[in-house]
């Protein structure tokens, strides 16, 4: 007996959101698609029963923006473990150690419940550590509920019962969105948190604020200093309080960047093989992976950042070369620096204050982080593509089925699959790697209210894609028989 048949009876058993039988017309979708939504932000308010305030430090730190949840809430994981469990299952797919067919019903079942059940226990092994491990959520000294007393290791247990819940809800809001609503639950959660992060960058009334610092500079209540020595210059650009004219501009760049590559294709004709002068185009954009497996690059990244702080808070005696932490607990040399993404400029101008590193040991950083994105982002999307039924195969497979041809070829899904060979496999490289080098770019000058890089690119790029579906929906409302033709009836 296989492993499938071994765990089918509880894989199968997993609970899970009900397809729609029929057609769900737009409005419903982005009713559906707002009701999540306005639950999402209202779970990031609800903090922690239990939880010492004020002295909790966000063990995930600057990967905030990519995983999105709050700090202290019932989203504490965020969509963290949904992302790890996505990696584990795509690692394994690629070396073809499950044995699965995604276009098998029988293992498509089995290939959801097995993620499922990943993510479960992703979030409980998530959840742990930040409870028990390094007083990263440290509990209070005692708490009264309804008349019952809860001290010690039961205010412990109950915090991470909470976080437990809170990881098994965004698990399921994300498969009512895709499901029932428009787009995925992960990308509007993304989407959502960056976007909070831009308005409070720019209308925060304090220093990290861009209006409030102009007022400052306009007033004379921040001291530019002199232009020649590049003090004044420093001030308006890069520091914390000051214009944050660097932040700005690619904030912009960023948004220009990204809905250009959006919009570079390579469009292959297409013509009906029965409906005389039925014609359209199948695109291959650059970015044809789109950026979500950024996402899955970020999160192994931070999943080895998360061990470098459990290992640094329950190992006394540390080796420097596995990585020395400084009172803010952050790495500061040794593996776990070195692993450590750009987050900011400050991570890497050695001429500042804020870098006691020596100019060396900030470029190798610099260089593990752009290989590792470049190349990461490359495999994953492979990866990607192959397990969401983007590639060659599975899109003549699709191109066929519809009744569409390439003109000039005969009507076969072989031929199709080889003209298809010809761009896919190489543009799902080179988009992967450039949303690599785009990401670490961003992060290294910055971006308005600190959401990353990483987070600004993939909330653009995921609003554009949101733009059109929106679009195409809107498009298959009119015209139902364009539903039939995509086969999204």
């Amino acid at each position: 007996m296989g492993w499938k048949e071994t765990v089918e009876p509880v894989l199968t058993r997993m609970p899970a959101v009900r397809r729609p039988e029929g057609h769900v017309p737009f409005k419903r979708k982005l009713a559906w698609t707002a009701g999540i939504l306005v639950l999402y932000f209202f779970l990031t308010n609800i903090a922690l029963l239990g939880l010492e305030v004020g002295e909790a430090s966000d063990i995930f730190g600057e990967f905030r923006a990519v995983l999105a949840g709050e700090h202290g809430s019932l989203m504490q994981v965020g969509i963290g473990p949904i992302v790890t469990a996505s990696i584990v299952l795509q690692l394994l797919g690629g070396a073809n150690l499950l044995g699965l067919d995604t276009s098998d019903p029988r293992d498509q079942v089995l290939y959801q419940g097995l993620q499922k059940l990943l993510v479960i226990v992703m979030t409980a092994l998530t959840a742990l550590p930040m409870v028990f491990a390094g007083d990263f959520l440290p509990a209070q000294s005692a708490l009264t509920l309804g008349g019952l007393t809860f001290t010690g290791n039961e205010i412990q247990w109950l915090l991470f019962t909470q976080i437990f819940i809170g990881g098994i809800l965004i698990l399921y809001m994300d498969e009512v969105v895709s499901k029932w609503g428009i787009g995925s639950g992960i990308g509007l959660f993304i989407v959502a948190g960056v976007s909070q992060g831009l308005v409070s960058g720019v209308l925060a009334w304090g220093d990290q604020g861009l209006i409030y610092s102009w007022i400052q500079i306009i007033t004379g209540e921040t001291v530019l200093g002199s232009f020649a020595s590049g003090e004044a210059l420093y001030t308006l650009f890069i520091a914390d309080g000051g214009g944050q004219l660097l932040a700005l501009m690619t904030t912009v760049l960023i948004f220009a960047v990204v809905v250009y590559a959006e919009s570079v294709r390579v469009e292959i004709p297409l013509s009906h093989a029965r409906v005389k002068g039925a014609r359209g185009r199948f695109p291959v954009k650059l970015i044809y992976a789109s950026v979500l497996p950024m996402i899955l690059v970020r999160a192994l990244q931070m999943n080895v950042q998360f061990i470098g702080q459990i290992v640094n808070s329950q190992w006394a005696n540390m080796p420097g070369w596995l990585g020395v932490y400084s009172e803010a607990g952050q790495p500061v040399s040794g593996f776990f620096y070195y692993t450590a993404p750009i987050y900011a400029p400050g991570d890497w101008m050695w001429w500042t204050a804020g870098v006691t590193q020596e100019p060396w040991m900030v470029m190798v950083r610099i260089a593990v982080d752009l290989t590792f994105m470049v190349i990461g982002g490359a495999i994953f999307a492979i990866f990607w593509v192959e397990t969401t039924n983007m590639g060659p195969e599975a899109t003549a497979r699709q191109i066929h089925n519809s009744g569409m041809q390439i003109p000039g070829f005969r009507q076969n899904v072989g031929v199709v699959e080889k003209v298809m060979e010809r761009y896919i496999p190489q543009v799902t490289v080179i988009g992967g790697a450039l949303v690599g080098i785009l990401a670490v770019g961003a992060n290294m000058l910055g971006t308005i209210g600190a959401v990353g890089g990483t987070g600004l690119l993939l909330a653009v790029s995921i609003t554009y894609k949101l733009y059109e579906e929106i679009a195409e929906e809107q498009m298959m409302e009119m015209h139902p028989m364009m539903r039939q033709m995509f086969g999204k009836e």
